[in-house]
């Protein structure tokens, strides 16, 4: 569970979230659950260029990642090739990283294996959502049973950067979990919005294959 601290404007957020634009991330973004597969990829996609830097730098880059990944579609973003790399390696407003631009590739092609697989991305990764939530009151962590098996469940389907740490992170932003502190302005918004959010299934007569 976050911290809690005071923004510049008195309001009590997560200490993360004390400028913009983390503030208005913070505010209208974190922690609200997702079910949409262009979003859960695109999350996925920046938490694995995140890897090793601050979310404040991809957080800055956002709309350029998107404009460079074609709003993140899945389909559009598998089938990129060599001549994809070599551009996202010459655009100054993402983070030219190859290993990281190929893994973007890859976990495309692997989310419509994962989509023909369970219905949707957005119904599989819903299935690690914790039984039992978090006590509010304890202290932050990095990593996660859950997580540690969605990235295991993940890695066996052949993703790249997405280790246990990432799909923590990846899991608050996305809202499988609530991790605002309590008392922050957005706890009670994000925990009626998980009450009142319809977890994501797979279509009748798609079998449940194991996580």
């Amino acid at each position: 569970m976050n911290a809690l601290s005071p923004a510049a404007d008195g309001v009590p957020r997560c200490s993360w979230a004390a400028r913009e634009p983390e503030t208005g991330y913070h505010d209208t973004e974190w922690g609200f659950p997702v079910g949409d597969d262009v979003r859960l990829f695109e999350k996925i996609c920046l938490e694995g260029f995140q890897s090793g830097l601050s979310w404040r730098t991809i957080l800055l880059k956002r709309d350029n990642f998107r404009a460079a990944f074609a709003g993140f579609d899945i389909p559009t973003v598998a089938g990129f090739g060599e001549h994809e790399v070599e551009r996202l390696l010459g655009d100054a407003g993402i983070i030219r990283h190859r290993g990281k631009i190929n893994a973007a590739i890859n976990n495309a092609a692997r989310a419509l294996e994962l989509i023909d697989e369970a219905g949707s991305l957005a119904a599989f990764v819903w299935r690690f959502e914790p039984e039992v939530a978090a006590d509010p009151t304890a202290e932050p962590v990095s990593i996660t049973p859950e997580s540690v098996a969605l990235s295991t469940a993940l890695k066996k389907r052949g993703w790249k950067f997405v280790g246990p740490t990432t799909m923590y992170a990846f899991m608050q932003s996305m809202g499988v979990v609530n991790d605002h502190a309590p008392g922050c302005l957005t706890y009670e918004p994000v925990a009626r919005a998980r009450e009142q959010f319809s977890r994501p299934k797979p279509p009748a007569g798609v079998p449940l294959s194991p996580p």
